[in-house]
């Protein structure tokens, strides 16, 4: 499997420092600074000067704590590492910087006022430049969602298979199963709290599952996905438990073709906001737009959900490498719903599907 160039990531966020016009770039962010470095503790900040040392060695210095000097020395051996619970107060009063961009969307108005208090630096305001570069997966990070997305797969296909998702189980007992399940097929732990939403649930687009029991002829959603190194996977399927109604049918196949156009809407260079509408417009003709309720999709990575935000109000257009979601739903409230969705790959030709889980109508 390809590993993580971490150094061609901090030439990169270097480059994006010199055109800002500043010294050095403060990373407090925990999922930042593993994306930069690969360090996976629970307290650490990283400096990232604009330049390299004079002796040409990379210039980044991360901190942490005592509690993790052992794993900075194994995870990150390309760098200093200083010891020190105040990383950020100790990485700016020991820089040469004078200007230094910061994470203005994860620091605090307390640690902001602490940090200017106690040191001389000039913090500038930063517009999410790590996360700018995160938006385009290199091939070390498409493996590792390859892999979170085959463990889903793997794990709901175990569940179909046992004959888990059946009338009389309740909708608590069905999550956890899959949770469980996608842990022993080797994921780190779960995306996030996984759904299971049966009957008039399903109508609900994040429903959390509780008591409720499956039963004969209901709709059966289920969201979920499996991390695996720190990426994560999505993907939504719907079922049937029994047998099948007309109108369950053809709610089905009107999402899987709003589905299959946002699919095919993606490519480099679309607006966000007309992968959507392709999408949507499928929805609309059929007389239901007020019943989709939420964007078509999102970027997925180390985060479940981070950019590109793919939406109505959305702005921007898709980069090549991208990884997103596509899923569209439509929700009968008191009566049910039908998402579906997939994570995938943007390319020059046509998407990379990481789900493979079948999407056709399927009665359980």
């Amino acid at each position: 499997m390809p590993t993580a160039d971490h150094a061609a990531r901090r030439d990169a966020l270097r480059s994006l420092v010199r055109t800002a016009g500043w010294d050095a770039m403060l990373v407090t962010d925990l999922l930042n600074v593993r994306y930069l470095t690969g360090f996976t503790g629970s307290n650490a900040a990283l400096l990232v000067s604009a330049s390299d040392t004079a002796a040409g060695e990379d210039g980044t210095v991360i901190c942490t704590d005592g509690r993790y000097v052992i794993q900075v020395a194994g995870q990150v051996p390309d760098l200093r590492a200083v010891i020190d619970r105040a990383g950020p107060v100790r990485l700016l009063s020991d820089t040469p910087a004078r200007r230094v961009g910061f994470e203005s969307h994860v620091v605090s108005v307390d640690d902001h006022a602490r940090w200017t208090e106690r040191t001389d630096v000039e913090l500038v305001r930063a517009a999410r430049p790590v996360e700018q570069l995160r938006v385009v997966k290199d091939e070390s990070e498409v493996a590792l969602l390859r892999q979170a997305c085959g463990v889903a797969d793997r794990a709901l296909a175990t569940l179909i298979e046992r004959g888990s998702l059946r009338p009389g189980r309740t909708e608590k007992e069905v999550g956890l199963e899959l949770d469980h399940t996608m842990l022993g097929l080797g994921a780190d732990g779960i995306s996030f709290e996984t759904i299971v939403a049966t009957g008039a649930n399903s109508a609900v687009p994040h429903h959390r599952p509780d008591a409720t029991v499956l039963r004969h002829g209901d709709l059966l959603k289920l969201d979920f996905g499996a991390e695996v190194g720190g990426y994560h996977s999505d993907m939504t399927r719907t079922y049937v438990l029994g047998a099948a109604q007309e109108w369950q049918r053809e709610l089905y196949e009107l999402v899987a073709r709003s589905q299959a156009a946002g699919r095919a809407a993606l490519r480099p260079g679309a607006e966000v906001r007309a992968v959507d509408g392709a999408a949507r417009a499928v929805i609309d003709e059929a007389g239901h737009g007020e019943l989709f309720l939420h964007g078509l999709g999102h970027g997925v990575g180390l985060e479940i959900h981070e950019a590109p935000g793919i939406g109505a109000t959305g702005t921007g257009t898709l980069l090549a490498g991208a990884a997103v979601t596509v899923e569209p739903g439509v929700y009968f409230s008191g009566r049910g719903g039908v998402r579906i969705e997939d994570t995938l790959i943007v390319r020059e030709d046509e998407p990379e599907l990481l789900t493979l889980t079948s999407k056709e109508f399927t009665v359980l």
